[in-house]
């Protein structure tokens, strides 16, 4: 009886991988270094050639609406202009800079992360902010910063510009400290 079953599964996994194997042809060529007819998409550092699209947004391919497979799911489709790419050490020195302020909203995708009202060791009154790291490179143009006080008070940009430096300084400590791993 377990022969049977054992057998019976074994048919099944079979059934399985040849239907999943089923739109593949073209693909599966170039993704274990085969050739697929002479098409460009296997080499490595050709530029990406624009993919045809119906009002739907579907891929068309020999003029057909292309299904997905399961082979997409190990594929490397994002579109690096819709892409946003966030700078780690930046990320990680505003949580720690600003860590006496209470963290309202963290979206990684967007680097936006917005801050509750909290009050800075030695300082007397409160601030929240806003920080948007906007682009991978560690530099002062991927970091925007807006501080405002208790009220909707505005803060001077000498403060906003020593809590923008306080980050970079502590961003550029991390990226030292990761590269003598």
């Amino acid at each position: 009886m377990t022969f049977q079953k054992g057998l019976r599964a074994a048919g099944l996994t079979a059934m399985v991988l040849v239907l999943s194997a089923c739109g593949v042809s073209g693909r599966l060529g170039n993704s274990l270094g085969g050739s697929s007819g002479g098409s460009s998409a296997g080499i490595r550092n050709a530029p990406a050639q624009p993919r045809e699209t119906d009002r739907l947004g579907r891929e068309i391919v020999g003029g057909r609406v292309r299904n997905s497979t399961i082979w997409d799911l190990f594929g490397n489709r994002d579109d690096p202009n819709i892409t946003v790419e966030v700078n780690k050490y930046i990320w990680r020195a505003s949580l720690e800079v600003l860590n006496f302020m209470p963290i309202q909203t963290v979206d990684p995708f967007t680097g936006v992360i917005v801050y509750g009202y909290g009050v800075p060791p030695g300082g007397g009154s409160a601030y929240r902010a806003t920080v948007y790291v906007q682009d991978p490179a560690l530099d002062a143009r991927s970091l925007k910063v807006a501080l405002q006080g208790r009220g909707g008070r505005s803060v001077s940009a000498d403060t906003v510009r020593a809590v923008e430096d306080a980050i970079l300084t502590r961003a550029r400590q991390l990226r030292i400290q990761d590269g003598k791993l």
